[in-house]
């Protein structure tokens, strides 16, 4: 029952108060901010950590209760919105918004659809110790993800059971002990490992590719079924043999163990020093090659050719050094680059004011022609998905007619086209939630698409955004350049002029001259690799 003070002031507990509360809460952050701890004794300041630590814990569970009321209010889409993980990631700025998703559905607290009374949070003895802060947010997921794994035919007194252990020993115990600890729980209720069956399998089958690091390298990990392990550990076992498929010895045999010269092969195992993991790689690399030499990729992928396609900097060739860029977002360190051109059959674009290959068809074609494609691909801004906050890879976008849809009378010039995902792509209209688009005529951003997120009538309309991404090597040489001014003086002679990226020519249809000026290109850029 709620209690009404006498003065006929709101409790404190009643929802009116939130917003107020909400001010104290900021006041009283700010008192912190500015008190500091330098005035506090030891025990003081491990004291402070404790506390705070606790508070956050408890504001990120207090956090995800707004999450369900803004959910359940349709929030997300009143305010412009396509889905409640673009509200939190875009309106209250979360970094990893499918992970709070999915620690909020277990723990927090949702209402009936028939009574509206609050139900039992999926997890109770969790959400129990989050909201008193005696966990945290690692934690939370390190315990979901013991809970994950328990096979489907667990019965469900039981699961409530491990629920409750694993809570209890999340309260005591760091995320890196919850999942050791779980493990043995997971085997204790599976000593056999006979529960697990096909369901279980087929739901926890995945292959993820990691975000690129700084290297050039990335993470690959998985779950594999039965089915695909089959088949990866017939595919190591011929193909990642000591002496096979070896990119750094020119004269190792390639392909299959079983297709190559038992002396050659020999011979390379004795010049071969690579370990198990790295013989694995270059198996597969070597299979992938073989795939993409043979077209079994198909001819064509959303207008692109199934090859690497890939584009560099005429100044970067020219030195053999700096980062080239693939289709699919892959950068690619030019000495590489060089040494994969050499066996490969390129799409050579070179730019200058006119070309014979047509790039505007007004209303003549409603898709975009490949040579539009790698148009597009080319420009500065067409690595990816051209509306802000999206980094699908050309590879994966369709062409979006940006100043005016094709069903209300757009063009399919290259001047009006974007590259755009499909998910985006079909969230461009007049209603709200969805995208109005235009393309810039003039300024810095001049041939970029800008994309304004429609909010419901009424509201506050949302700014124009554009997905602007910083050409890093074209602002580090300027800043190099502008520091070694500062220091030793303007050079006499200043560095190669960029290539400027106009236009595609097709060099299968190209001109005696146009093939004479790419003639000279790659002679330039490629003749003295070796």
């Amino acid at each position: 029952m709620t209690n009404i003070e006498s003065s006929g002031d709101v409790d404190e507990t009643s929802p009116a108060r939130m917003p107020a509360l909400l001010d104290e809460l900021d006041t009283i952050v700010d008192k912190l901010q500015n008190a500091g701890f330098t005035g506090l004794s030891d025990a003081e300041v491990d004291d402070a950590g404790v506390h705070i630590e606790r508070a956050v814990a408890r504001l990120t569970y207090t956090g995800n209760q707004q999450i369900v009321e803004a959910d359940q209010r349709d929030l997300p889409r009143k305010f412009g919105y396509r889905s409640v993980i673009d509200y939190m990631k875009f309106r209250l700025r979360m970094a990893y918004p499918g992970k709070r998703l999915k620690q909020t559905r277990a723990t927090a607290t949702y209402p009936d659809f028939t009574t509206g009374q609050a139900l039992e949070p999926t997890h109770p003895a969790l959400a129990e110790a989050f909201a008193d802060g005696r966990v945290g947010t690692a934690h939370v997921h390190a315990v979901l993800d013991v809970l994950d794994q328990i096979p489907h035919a667990v019965d469900h007194d039981i699961k409530v059971a491990a629920e409750r252990q694993m809570a209890e020993i999340a309260i005591d115990h760091t995320p890196a002990d919850i999942t050791a600890l779980g493990a043995r729980l997971l085997a204790h209720l599976d000593p056999d490992g006979t529960l697990a069956d096909d369901t279980d399998r087929t739901r926890r089958r995945n292959l993820s590719v990691h975000r690129q690091r700084v290297d050039g390298t990335a993470r690959m990990t998985a779950n594999l079924t039965p089915e695909l392990l089959a088949r990866v550990t017939m595919l190591l076992a011929v193909w990642a043999k000591p002496g096979m498929n070896n990119p750094d010895d020119p004269d190792s045999p390639h392909g299959s163990i079983e297709d190559a010269d038992p002396d050659a092969v020999a011979a390379a195992a004795e010049r071969d020093d690579r370990t198990p993991a790295q013989l694995n790689h270059d198996a597969v690399n070597a299979l992938l090659k073989a795939v993409f030499d043979d077209g079994l990729l198909g001819k064509s992928h959303r207008g692109l050719p199934t090859q690497l396609i890939i584009k560099a900097d005429l100044t970067d060739l020219q030195r053999e050094a700096g980062l080239a860029t693939t289709a699919t977002g892959t950068l690619i360190p030019i000495p590489e680059l060089i040494n994969m051109a050499a066996n490969a059959q390129p799409w050579l674009a070179v730019f200058k004011d006119a070309t014979a290959v047509p790039l505007y068809f007004g209303r003549g074609k409603r898709l975009a022609t490949r040579e539009q494609r790698l148009a597009s691909f080319a420009r500065p801004d067409g690595e990816n998905c051209s509306t802000p906050g999206c980094g699908l890879a050309a590879a994966h976008v369709e062409m979006h007619h940006a100043q005016l849809d094709w069903a209300a009378g757009g063009l399919t010039d290259i001047t009006d086209l974007a590259p755009a995902c499909p998910k985006h792509n079909r969230m461009v209209s007049n209603q709200p939630g969805d995208y109005t688009t235009r393309m810039v005529r003039e300024g810095p951003d001049e041939g970029r698409c800008a994309w304004r997120l429609n909010a419901e009538p009424g509201a506050p309309p949302n700014p124009e955004r554009i997905n602007r991404r910083p050409d890093i090597p074209r602002r580090f040489t300027e800043h190099l350049q502008q520091v070694r001014t500062e220091i030793h003086g303007p050079e006499e002679s200043g560095d190669t002029p960029r290539l400027h990226l106009r236009e595609v020519i097709d060099l299968r249809d190209a001109t005696p001259v146009e093939l004479v000026v790419a003639s000279a290109l790659l002679d330039h850029a490629y003749g003295h690799s070796g």
